[in-house]
């Protein structure tokens, strides 16, 4: 797979494309020029499922006009087509209502210098090779007694090309890349089916885990959910497994985003330094991780971002602000805005991860009577603006502090103000998704069940 448009090339279109909305009457303007290439495979029992490959490369345009702005973008990067984009968006900007809080970054905001973080790895799969790579993950889950059937295992590999410019004299681009694996297999006959998977992803294809390391734990986990059984309806500890407890940190960064903090519709809008977490959570986010999936230099506005602790010591430190929200909140940019070619910057997360802590999973476990392990959610249920949580289940019944039967079909709910505060970590911390967290057990959420 070969890397068809080098940075050079593209901050030349976007140092052209500023000159032009310059001359077209713009008071200033920024632009995003974003070049894609992916290739993915599926095979299933042996066989190919998909090969699919897809190429993309747009530029994005956002001009201003006093208060009033526009944005547009082109997957045509001739000086014609460019020019009649950006005349459109200079005359969409001019028709528009003003925004109070939009605008550029000024020149003594934006980033001067920075790192290389090593996101990008050069090496090229072939379809052939990728093909062979997901027969081996999927033999290898097939292989674990009891599995019976198979949805397939997956590989996929990505290049990409960031460029961003704006008339403030900011110009920096970034290539960065990104290889996964996954399968996912089914135990049981008929009605007592059962399912489960594994699924890894990293910048280099040498960081990313074995197929058959994958494989065999989707295979074991799948089988350790046969037969399963209805927990009771009763208050209980939870213990959230570490691949989906960085759920409960994300839906931090959600409600510390400068956007719902400054439209009023955050449940912790008015708990900045205040305790909003156990007093042993620390949470930190960190741009600058080498190899990091969420890594980077600056932000969408040409901005440094910061590492810094979000939460210390379970006091909330700081929200994720763009320049138009850290405007409307009388504060400064974090350099946390994110933005595509057809979208306005917004705040988003780098790489965000809670401390671990001293004890081990078992250890949170062998402390619990009674309790649920959760491996499994279903469905969105976290109200942003009241914290109440509520979603489907599945994974594993504790007594007397070991693990007793699989369970399924069952809903967890509590509030986040009473989860973060009754929350304690893990020592098994991995720093595989951008947003992570160890194992996390949360005392006293409702669990509803037979």
């Amino acid at each position: 797979m070969k890397e068809e448009n080098n940075r050079d090339e593209g901050l030349t279109v976007l140092e052209d494309v500023i000159k032009m909305a310059k001359s077209s009457g713009a008071d200033a303007a920024d632009a995003v020029l974003i070049d894609s290439l992916s290739l993915s495979v599926s095979r299933r029992l042996g066989k190919q499922e998909t090969l699919e490959r897809s190429e993309s490369g747009d530029v994005g345009i956002r001009v201003l006009v006093g208060k009033k702005q526009a944005i547009v973008s082109s997957t045509d990067r001739s000086p014609e087509a460019l020019k009649d984009v950006i005349d459109q968006a200079v005359a969409m900007a001019r028709a528009v209502p003003e925004d109070a809080y939009c605008g550029i970054a000024d020149p003594n905001q934006v980033s001067k210098n920075w790192q290389d973080l090593d996101l990008y790895d050069d090496k090229e799969i072939s379809a052939e090779e990728m093909n062979e790579i997901a027969d081996k993950t999927e033999d290898a889950a097939r292989s674990v007694k009891g599995i019976t059937n198979s949805e397939g295992a997956e590989f996929g590999q990505s290049k990409n090309t960031i460029c961003y410019a704006a008339s403030n004299g900011f110009a920096g681009s970034y290539k960065s890349s990104g290889f996964s694996l996954s399968a996912c297999v089914l135990a049981g006959e008929g009605l007592e089916m059962e399912r489960d998977y594994e699924y890894d992803a990293s910048c280099y294809f040498e960081d990313l885990k074995s197929g058959e390391e994958i494989g065999l734990v989707a295979g074991e986990r799948t089988v350790k959910r046969l037969n399963p059984q209805k927990g009771e309806t009763k208050s209980l500890p939870v213990v959230f497994d570490k691949r989906l407890s960085g759920g409960l940190i994300g839906s931090l960064a959600s409600a510390a985003s400068g956007s719902s903090v400054a439209r009023g519709t955050s449940f912790i809008k008015d708990k900045m330094e205040k305790q909003i977490f156990h007093e042993a959570i620390t949470i930190i986010e960190d741009p600058f991780i080498k190899r990091g999936h969420r890594s980077k230099a600056f932000d969408g506005e040409g901005i440094s971002p910061q590492k810094r602790e979000i939460v210390k010591d379970g006091i909330l430190q700081g929200w994720f602000l763009d320049l138009a929200s850290a405007r409307q909140l009388g504060l400064q940019s974090t350099g946390n805005a994110a933005r595509g070619t057809t979208s306005l910057p917004r705040p988003s997360v780098t790489n965000l991860y809670m401390q671990p802590g001293e004890k081990s999973s078992e250890d949170l476990i062998a402390e619990i009577d009674e309790g649920f392990l959760v491996t499994d959610l279903m469905g969105m249920g976290v109200n942003l603006v009241t914290g109440d949580y509520s979603q489907g289940a599945a994974g594993f019944w504790i007594e007397k502090g070991e693990i007793a039967y699989p369970v399924s079909e069952m809903t967890i709910a509590s509030n986040l103000n009473h989860m973060w505060m009754n929350i304690a970590a893990a020592n098994d911390l991995e720093l595989r998704r951008g947003v992570d967290a160890p194992s996390l057990r949360v005392d006293g959420m409702m669990i509803a069940g037979a």
